[in-house]
């Protein structure tokens, strides 16, 4: 590999690291999303090979703030789902849980309602049944732990477990962090930061501890409709309360992702915190065979769930277990910021407001993106998308019509 450093200005601020010539390309693209895109704070990280091809950061922890430095980190909503998902495969592998399981074997109290079938992989891929809670949350209720596992548990399903896939924004914490604290005996937050993080030296947490709280760049909230307005969801927030888009968006009890009470908290599926070296280091652990087994990487690249319409996101969704899939919904213009677009081999998560990371482990590629300024969508924009494409270019990939690589 040959580095070329990076030290450019920008209207946000000025971007500095270091990228392989071969991976140019992304450095041109990453200063462009500063000064035609929109970005405020960011940083971007890519291994190949095992190596550290490209590591970017810059622009500003806010707008006109301090700037955002190389250990400078985010929450990155969902993206924290891939990561969990790592962590329950990596408990899988260890014998401490398995897939096929009842969750009541780990969890008697889960079986309530009707869920005495549901299996550790209908977790997983979205299809358990529990996407959303009825009864209103008590405010501040995602910060008490047991309360929301008690409310998960007692929740009467949206479908028969296993019938249907409906993206379980919020829940998937409490159902997964649950299973984990009963079934392997630690905290999620905790098995990831020993297992994985620490480890690989992966700058990755699941309940930040107080000492860190100076590194954190808050999110800039969207200031379009969410999707662009127009999608099935938007119609269902504003008609129909009992929906599970509507009371996953609504029945938080008031959680505010910038608000550094919850930093400390363990929401295993949206208060990660990291930056894009943090994911890609993880995944590229996946990509290049050095964390789990063959069989175990490639069962978590299968797709094993896919909806034309996903009963909470109501919109089309590809799932494997834990990790979402290409999906190409950019043939519906009125989605903004709805598509994801990788090969077919790679699998990871996006989150709320345009972070990313996944593995592809036939490129042999680990790959990470987060920002604080949020874009409108549930996948990812063009700030990351752009930067994606211009990776698998970079590896002599091409792009099919369907907008999969290969």
């Amino acid at each position: 590999m040959t580095f070329d450093r990076i030290e450019r200005s920008t209207i946000a601020g000025t971007i500095y690291g270091h990228v392989d010539s071969a991976f140019a390309e992304l450095a041109d693209i990453f200063t462009a999303n500063f000064e035609a895109r929109g970005e405020v704070g960011a940083s971007l990280s890519l291994f190949h090979e095992g190596r550290l091809a490209v590591d970017l950061w810059g622009g500003r922890k806010a707008v006109g703030g301090d700037a955002w430095d190389e250990d400078t980190i985010s929450i990155v909503w969902s993206s924290t789902k891939g990561i969990a998902a790592i962590a329950a495969h990596h408990a899988v592998e260890r014998g401490h849980i398995d897939l096929d399981a009842p969750i009541a074997r780990y969890w008697p109290e889960f079986a309530r309602e009707g869920k005495e079938d549901a299996t550790v992989a209908m977790i997983l891929d979205h299809s358990v049944g529990v996407p959303a809670l009825r009864d209103p949350v008590k405010p501040g209720g995602f910060a008490d732990f047991d309360y929301m596992c008690d409310r998960v548990a007692a929740e009467r399903p949206f479908w028969v477990p296993g019938t249907r896939h409906g993206y379980h924004g919020h829940t998937y914490a409490w159902t997964l962090g649950g299973l984990f604290r009963r079934a392997v005996g630690v905290p999620l937050g905790e098995y990831i930061r020993s297992e994985l993080a620490v480890p690989l030296g992966a700058d990755f947490w699941l309940g930040l501890p107080t000492s860190e709280h100076r590194r954190v760049a808050p999110m800039v909230y969207p200031t379009d409709p969410l999707f662009g307005g127009q999608s099935r969801a938007n119609h269902a927030i504003e008609n129909e309360p009992g929906a599970p888009f509507t009371l996953m968006m609504t029945n938080d009890g008031a959680y505010d992702c910038n608000d550094p009470a919850y930093w400390p908290v363990e929401i295993g599926s949206l208060n990660g915190m990291t930056n894009a070296r943090g994911l890609a280091t993880l995944y590229s652990a996946l990509a290049n065979g050095d964390l789990l087994a063959a069989d175990t990487v490639a069962r978590m690249g299968r797709t094993a769930s896919a909806s034309h319409l996903d009963a909470t996101l109501l919109m089309p969704m590809r799932f494997g277990l834990g990790f979402m899939k290409t999906t190409d919904n950019r043939p519906a213009s009125h989605l903004v910021d709805c598509t994801l677009l990788l090969s077919e081999d790679a699998f990871g998560h996006v989150g709320f407001g345009g972070s990313v990371g996944f593995a592809d482990p036939a490129a042999r590629m680990g790959f990470g993106y987060t920002m604080n300024r949020m874009g409108a969508g549930v996948m990812v924009g063009d700030r990351a998308q752009l930067l994606i494409d211009a990776a698998y270019r970079a590896l002599g990939y091409r792009s099919k019509a369907s907008g999969a690589w290969v």
